[in-house]
């Protein structure tokens, strides 16, 4: 059922590259690589698990990117890292028992109403130039937001980028470069701990995983270059146009 044939390599490779790039520069980019496992056979808590391998490696690939280009914020780092890390144990946790559609019409609705805050008041997540970020402490309505990103992004990935942007750049008032390396370096801490749980449940497939993941990381090496050189307009109209496909995308979702 799950022979790696060229076609399937292929496809991962190809779907792993478009949602490295997404991922990096937006969210939303497990919407095409979660169906391209489950079109290799597998069922969708498995496709979840293996789904993990190629986000935490982007994360490590993404937040390299950023740091040597010195975009990725870290002075409040452990403000912002723990209460992702707790929501996304719970959320890791109930993945492993639960079907993934339970948070389908939440994803949906926290993404339309970004859609129509971009629309009406884009300052809101494109903050501007020189605007000087706030503490964690200094915003206490960010931790909920980090806490329910953290639980989502354990629960099913799909998505969490939206939720992440956020809190970093709606909450904390970065701005989109610094809010997106943020976004990776928050995902790969509790993105290993959702892999870890699901290593332990014995619901990873490696090799397709891996394979997914050469693509997701060659995306996001090519996207941070990309953020650095961009406007911010062109960010935001990218986030935009991805924020509008993720809603439509999490509307006929299975997940």
């Amino acid at each position: 059922m799950l022979d790696m044939e060229l076609w399937f390599i292929a496809l991962l490779l190809g779907t792993g590259f478009v949602a490295g790039i997404i991922n990096t520069l937006a969210g939303g980019g497990s919407n095409l690589t979660l169906p391209a496992l489950m079109v290799m056979g597998m069922p969708p808590d498995v496709a979840n698990a293996t789904n993990r391998v190629a986000v935490f490696l982007q994360g490590v690939a993404g937040s390299a990117g950023f740091y040597h280009n010195d975009r990725l914020p870290r002075h409040d780092i452990k403000a912002i890292v723990v209460p992702t890390l707790i929501g996304s144990v719970f959320g890791s946790l109930l993945a492993s028992y639960a079907p993934p559609g339970l948070l389908k019409y939440m994803l949906l609705g926290a993404m339309l109403t970004m859609t129509v805050v971009m629309l009406v008041k884009p300052s809101v997540v494109a903050p501007p130039p020189d605007t000087v970020p706030y503490l964690v402490r200094e915003r206490p309505s960010s931790f909920p937001i980090l806490l329910l990103a953290g639980f989502y992004g354990g629960f099913v990935q799909a998505g969490v980028g939206f939720i992440l942007i956020a809190a970093f750049a709606g909450s904390l008032r970065y701005d989109l470069v610094r809010a997106n390396a943020l976004k990776m370096f928050t995902t790969l801490f509790f993105t290993a701990i959702a892999l870890a749980i699901f290593i332990y449940n014995d619901q990873v497939l490696w090799i397709p995983g891996l394979t997914l993941s050469i693509g997701t990381v060659l995306g996001a090496f090519g996207a941070v270059k990309f953020a650095i050189k961009a406007k911010p307009s062109t960010l935001k109209w990218f986030l935009f146009v991805m924020t509008l496909v993720g809603c439509i995308a999490a509307l006929f979702s299975d997940l």
